[in-house]
């Protein structure tokens, strides 16, 4: 019987791997661990970020940094507590130079008129339910919450 290899990694839940680096894509990975291991999305989560990425390119060209999500099987952290199910995702705030790097509000470097489009983006897609972000200037919708510094935070 010939074997079956698995295109995009998945797991139990039957929760895919966002794609780590698509050709063309309007994004980029990162997050610890490293290699996608915290990147597996309800499917909900993987369409929102797909229809935000495709909205995002048609305004700019810098690519957004997408961390974590959840890890296969909703493996639990300590320092991300929420990311189980899926529904969460972390996403970098954007630099002015366009590097693929973090970036707090505070910093010279940090977009926020960017990383507010961004933001709205996100609010216009149905399914998100709020935002946490310590920058409230780049979009008076988001809620502080501790150590949100240099990225913000989705929930569906």
């Amino acid at each position: 019987m010939a074997r079956i290899s698995q295109l995009q990694p998945k797991d139990s839940r039957d929760y895919f791997m966002l794609p780590q680096a698509p050709e063309d894509a309007g994004y980029y990975v990162y997050g610890t661990p490293s290699g996608g291991k915290f990147q597996y999305a309800h499917p909900s989560m993987m369409t929102m970020l797909l229809w935000v990425e495709r909205e995002w390119a048609a305004v700019d060209t810098r690519k957004f940094g997408i961390g974590n999500i959840s890890q296969a099987d909703a493996g639990a952290t300590s320092e991300h507590s929420s990311h189980v199910d899926g529904l969460q995702v972390d996403v970098r705030a954007l630099r002015k130079d366009g590097l693929q790097l973090p970036v707090t509000w505070h910093d010279a470097d940090y977009d926020q008129e960017a990383t507010g489009r961004l933001i709205g983006i996100f609010f216009s897609h149905p399914l998100v339910k709020k935002i946490l972000f310590n920058d409230t200037r780049a979009d008076a919708r988001v809620r502080t919450w501790v150590h949100h510094d240099n990225h913000f935070h989705v929930e569906l």
